[in-house]
């Protein structure tokens, strides 16, 4: 440090005071140095330690937790395949299933808060066995859960809903194994009746019995499928359905009828109406019939031409030859590669022919479109059934009616 250079001075006093005070602040800008040296270096010895620990790699998050237990059912016994979760407190999920002694485990999960929740069987709401810390390293405590003590705790009115679902759980195994059995005795009716229609005269009374002997164990076993349904079941439309065609498959229309109605009020579909109607067109109900298949076909555009062409075969059975040549028209319309529909209508038209009075004779007034018809069946199905059928029709026309042109012609359009 620089020496301080002294001013002259009257009296020796006052020189020594103002040496003593030059010396005083001298040493306090000896002191204040010192000090901001210090903290230059206590600043910097604290930035080093920030940078250390901002630049030093973090130690990964550790996930060694685990979480495990065991799981009884209401009877005390090991609840195997049972659902279990582990929520953590971010509400991320880990799912496992117990084994078949009931026990479960969550391994290699990171430390947190967990809720493990045990996925009861439906419509119950998953129950919430335990909310635990998980820690890194540590000893979690096990889960387990007695479901006989948690009836148990939770009193008569959990017992009852228990019980109330261990009865329909049963009642639901119950029905699916008679709706089994009623699907299964259909299907050999089916096959019965196929066999029916191929058999020699001396064969077909035994077949017919064994037509009517399963129908009616048909009948027995979607009884017993609807009466073993559990409340408010969403398969009863189903079983009644199925119940309507093993009634009309034993000849009782009338309860045909009554199940299929019933099965439309549950489930509406244009399937079931559609059925509706041809158990209702063979029970003689032509107009009840007629309105099933209307709502079939609004029920179901795409595929309304099967319906009007249902409805034109329950006319035409029904003789009502006239009414059946509309809906028919109607089916060719929307599905005009359907040599059914085609023959169909040229035997509608045929059954509406009219006849006036020529001088003494009778001539016959064919209607428009039949010959067409019964052409268009034929090059559709040129040998199978009903274009064969239909060539035999135009074969009668050509003899009832000589003047008429029954000829097929190439590029003929429909009219």
């Amino acid at each position: 440090m620089m020496p301080i250079k002294s001013a002259p001075t009257r009296s020796g006093s006052r020189a020594q005071s103002r040496r003593n005070g030059l010396d005083f602040r001298e040493s306090l800008t000896q002191t204040e140095s010192i000090l901001r040296r210090d903290a230059s270096w206590i600043f910097a010895a604290a930035l080093a330690v920030v940078l250390t620990c901002a630049l030093a790699p973090r130690a990964a998050a550790q996930m060694d937790g685990v979480i495990s237990g065991q799981i009884l059912d209401v009877a005390g016994k090991p609840w195997a395949d049972i659902g279990v979760q582990a929520v953590s407190d971010q509400g991320a999920k880990i799912d496992t299933k117990t084994d078949k002694d009931g026990n479960f485990s969550f391994r290699n999960i990171r430390a947190g808060v967990y809720s493990v929740l045990i996925v009861l069987p439906a419509p119950n709401p998953p129950y919430e066995a335990a909310k635990l810390r998980v820690s890194s390293g540590g000893e979690t405590p096990k889960v387990n859960v007695n479901f006989k003590d948690v009836v148990a705790k939770q009193g008569a009115e959990y017992q009852e809903k228990a019980k109330k679902q261990e009865e329909e759980k049963q009642k639901f195994q119950g029905m699916k194994q008679h709706f089994d059995a009623g699907v299964a005795l259909l299907a050999q009716v089916g096959q019965a009746r196929a066999d029916l229609g191929k058999a020699q005269a001396d064969q077909r009374d035994a077949l017919k019995q064994q037509v009517t002997d399963l129908s009616g164990k048909a009948v027995t076993e979607f009884e017993a499928a609807k009466t073993a349904a559990p409340e408010k079941d969403p398969n009863l439309h189903l079983i009644l359905a199925r119940l309507g065609d093993a009634y009309d498959s034993a000849g009782r229309a009338d309860d045909a009828a009554n199940a299929y109605k019933q099965a439309v009020e549950l489930k509406p579909t244009a399937a079931y109406y559609n059925n509706l109607g041809g158990i209702l067109g063979r029970a003689g109900k032509t107009a009840d019939a007629m309105a099933a298949y209307q709502k079939s076909a609004e029920l179901d555009p795409p595929n309304a031409a099967q319906a009007y062409r249902n409805g034109g075969i329950t006319l035409y059975n029904a003789g009502k030859m006239k009414e059946a040549v509309e809906p028919l028209k109607k089916a060719t319309e929307l599905d005009p590669k359907s040599a059914q529909a085609w023959y169909l209508l040229g035997a509608a038209l045929v059954g509406s022919m009219e006849y006036k009075q020529v001088g003494s004779k009778m001539e016959v007034v064919v209607q428009p479109g039949t010959v067409e018809a019964y052409q268009k069946a034929l090059e559709l199905d040129p040998n199978g059934q009903y274009g064969q059928q239909a060539k035999q029709g135009l074969d009668a026309l050509a003899q009832i009616a000589p003047g008429i042109d029954t000829k097929m012609k190439a590029g003929k359009k429909k009219s």
